[in-house]
């Protein structure tokens, strides 16, 4: 019998509001460093650990869709409510058992690696999934000594050397409120 080659899928989550050319970016380094199948963006309604968006979900999904109909590798998902739950734990163990020969890489930002211990059971997260972390300005030292890493062997976690990307949902939102 022939062992059935395990797809490769990546996860880059959050609320994406609004989503931008950083996220194309890390997105296309990704997919090129780890040999990606599949890129799933997981847009959740709301991040858990912020209080509103700007844009509505659909705006957020048909921007996201736009962003990314030129490449077939990146696919647009909103899951809340199959899932019924924003967090990341939850999806990963959902899109596990729909995937069953599946390896899952989770993409995040040095920024969210500084408090990924506060992620819901951010040690299922870590044996779910492989880490897989990118360049962000300003946080990567931070990232580096954080409580996460103090606990995680190096070789558990993926660096990916990205060119710094200096941009942000969060500025693009305060210049849109100019």
């Amino acid at each position: 019998m022939v062992k059935q080659k395990n797809t490769l899928i990546g996860l880059l989550g959050g609320s994406f509001d609004p989503p931008h050319i950083g996220h194309i970016k890390i997105s296309l380094a990704g997919i090129k460093e780890l040999n990606l199948d599949q890129l799933y963006w997981i847009v959740t309604k709301k991040n858990p650990f912020k209080k509103k968006t700007f844009y509505s979900i659909n705006e957020r999904l048909k921007k996201c869709k736009d962003l990314t109909k030129k490449n077939n590798k990146i696919k647009v998902k909103f899951l809340d409510k199959v899932v019924k739950s924003v967090r990341t734990v939850d999806v990963l163990k959902y899109l596990i058992k729909k995937n069953k020969n599946s390896k899952f890489f989770l993409f995040i930002g040095s920024d969210n690696l500084i408090n990924l211990h506060k992620w819901k059971n951010s040690n299922q997260i870590l044996k779910l999934s492989k880490l897989v972390v990118f360049s962000r300005k300003g946080f990567d030292r931070k990232a580096k000594t954080s409580h996460i890493m103090k606990k995680t062997p190096r070789k558990e976690i993926i660096y990916i050397k990205n060119s710094r990307i200096d941009i942000s949902s969060s500025q693009l939102r305060k210049f849109y409120l100019k």
